[in-house]
């Protein structure tokens, strides 16, 4: 019978030299320390976005690990001409990071579903007079057109260009946003569509009675030949082919969307809807304003931020002076080429006139809590 041959094993030597052996005053605690917190105690928003990008200047001492084709490795500072002694400081305001942006737009998703249900069990679109079934034919339609336009090519093109995770979630759930409202402009008209059809009678008016139709498709040709939107187009194009990041950024949340995005949505649609008896168009666009205001809050911040850079701040004030020569008169031009639109629902509780000196109001209020001077256009 043929003995089982026995192994020996060496005994395990512990050296204290294996992971995990050393004992430090932090060694049993769950939470991050390599960043110090806005307060007291860390958030969650910032253990997940906080230094979780690496950076040469704060822990790669070999240089970045990784880099592009053309030469620049990781995040280069390069990327804008704005500059900043420590890129780092800037934390969101919002907190916004990954699930947050999935809890936030999901509750927004189901109010407006909410909304659009009641208001085809209730046949609200009925009691709408015809003009101002065209006025959100035409313009509330082109609307949705700018929204995708800044989603996809503008806020989703940069989300990588910051040279923090913090300000690249930022911008992402920037992006996240935009395309979410643009997307609901879409499912709005395509509710009109199908409940409006494709003609229903009014009331009767001067004794005549008249066809009235919601064409889901006019908001096409009026994007891309209507004259008083062709200004706007142009600009949102243009911000399209700017390859500084920060420009972008400056020229879209700060500029464009409080002399146009701002004037249109808060100055005249969320000013006049429900005196047309519309109160569906408010409860929408009401999310995309609430939108802008958490995204302008981050803007806010990073800039500044920029502005009071002890090392940079007067040379960010100089540049960013420059950027609102250039977009400040565009978009001015845009807020005017819109005024028609204005006199085309039946109710107008608002002028033109009263709006754009709302939305110039608050831009200048803006630009001050920046520390930059108001440009001499908004005078004339």
């Amino acid at each position: 019978m043929t003995e089982t041959k026995q192994r020996s094993f060496p005994a395990i030597e512990f050296t204290d030299s294996e992971a995990g052996a050393l004992e430090f005053p932090s060694s049993q605690s769950r939470s991050y320390n390599y960043y110090k917190p806005a307060k007291l105690r860390a958030t969650m928003y910032e253990d997940v976005t906080v230094d979780v990008q690496p950076d040469p200047d704060r822990h790669l001492s070999q240089g970045w690990i990784y880099g592009f084709g053309d030469g620049p490795g990781g995040y280069p500072k390069e990327w804008t001409a704005a500059k900043s002694s420590n890129w780092h400081a800037f934390l969101d305001p919002n907190e916004e990071w990954n699930q947050t942006i999935y809890r936030n737009n999901s509750a927004v998703v189901r109010q407006v579903d909410l909304g659009l249900q009641n208001a085809k069990r209730a046949r609200a679109y009925d009691a709408w007079n015809p003009a101002w079934l065209k006025f959100v034919e035409r313009n509330l339609g082109a609307w949705m057109h700018a929204e995708n336009g800044l989603a996809l090519h503008v806020f989703t093109s940069i989300q990588r260009s910051g040279p923090t995770n913090m300000i690249n979630t930022a911008v992402a759930v920037n992006a996240a946003h935009k395309m979410r409202f643009a997307q609901d402009l879409a499912l709005f008209n395509l509710d009109l569509s199908e409940a409006v059809g494709q003609g229903k009678e009014s009331k009767e008016e001067g004794g005549k009675r008249a066809d009235v139709a919601f064409d889901g498709a006019a908001h096409k040709e009026v994007w891309q030949s209507a004259p008083e939107w062709q200004p706007t187009r142009e600009v949102v194009e243009r911000l399209t082919a700017v390859g500084d990041w920060c420009e972008l950024l400056f020229a879209t949340n700060i500029v464009f969307e409080q002399l146009v995005g701002s004037l249109f949505r808060t100055e005249l649609v969320m000013q006049i809807a429900a005196r047309n008896g519309d109160y569906i168009t408010p409860t929408i666009v009401g999310t995309g304003e609430h939108d802008y205001d958490r995204d302008l809050a981050y803007t806010r911040n990073l800039f500044r931020l920029l502005t009071r850079d002890a090392e940079y701040g007067e040379s960010n004030k100089a540049l960013f002076g420059e950027w609102l020569a250039t977009w400040v008169p565009r978009c001015l031009d845009a807020a005017h080429a819109l005024q028609p639109i204005w006199s085309q629902p039946a109710d107008k509780s608002v002028t033109f006139a009263d709006s754009l000196d709302a939305a110039k109001q608050k831009f200048r209020s803006l630009l001050e809590d920046l520390g930059l001077d108001s440009p001499k256009e908004l005078d004339q």
